[in-house]
Formats: structure tokens, sequence, C-alpha cells
């Protein structure tokens, strides 16, 4: 996604229909660095009530606008796809997935795309449905910060 795309841009794309709410809620998430859970839009947007910010996201995951992201912290996290992306597409395409990063220190959850999920070959009779691929640790900024700390003592 450029950042020239509108919001009603990139909902025409994904064949949605652009109402005020879904607009206001895509604006929103592509200011967005790193991934956002339903909780964190629900404080962004204290005019849009809870259900009706899941209903979007459940759409905007349906038209593959976004993707889930379960990082173990039993709080889903979402993420806008990239132009590129194939998640939720049913094509073979789980070696395009890319893997997400967890940071332990500030919680928030980071989509590396140009990292790819290894390929894992199964026993035969198995097949997968769903991949789910997250690194934990220190992200840059708090690793730094962590670095800084531990120079100075």
């Amino acid at each position: 996604m450029t950042q020239t795309t509108t919001p009603e841009e990139l909902l025409q794309r994904h064949d949605v229909k652009p109402t005020a709410v879904r607009v206001l809620l895509l604006r929103t998430m592509m200011g967005h660095d790193d991934a956002f859970s339903l909780q964190s839009l629900e404080d962004e947007l204290e005019t849009v009530d809870r259900s009706t910010i899941y209903r979007t996201l459940t759409l905007f995951l349906e038209h593959h606008l976004i993707h889930a992201i379960d990082d173990g912290t039993s709080s889903w996290k979402y993420a806008l796809c990239a132009p590129d992306c194939h998640c939720g597409e049913h094509s073979g395409a789980i070696d395009h997935l890319h893997a997400h990063f967890h940071c332990e220190r500030c919680g928030h959850t980071f989509c590396l795309s140009t990292t790819q999920t290894p390929v894992v070959t199964l026993p035969e009779g198995y097949r997968v449905t769903a991949v789910n691929y997250v690194l934990k640790g220190l992200c840059p900024a708090c690793a730094q910060h962590t670095t800084a700390k531990t120079t100075q003592s």
C-alpha cells in the first residue's frame, strides 16, 4: 500500500462498501505502525461501539484487508495486509505467510513482512489449515533501552 492510497480506495479495491464507520476505522488502522487489538481501537474511537468495531474487523478479515495474529497474550491483534499479502487465501499460499514479533517488554506486536515463515514438511496424512509464527523477545527500541541501562550501570 502506498502512502497516497486512501481508505476509500483500499476499501473499493477489496470490494467493501466505504461507509463512514469503515473509512474511520481503516484510517485509524492505517495510522498504526504495529498490530492493534479490538480494545486499542475501542480506546482510540470512543464514539464507535465495540460491536461495530468487531463486526468491521470481521468484515475486513473476510475481505483480506487485515489479518489476525495470535501473539500469545490472549487478545487477538490485527494488522493491515500488504498489497501482496495472501493471508486467509486457500490457494496453497502458506509459503507466502510472514512472521510476527511480540515484544515482551512493551507488549507491541509487529508484522515482519519480509520474514517468511519456514515451510515445514509434515508426515503423510497431516494437512495444515493455519500457521501462526510469532517470535518473542525485545523490539529494537526496548533492546536499545535495555542496552543503554546496562551500559550506565
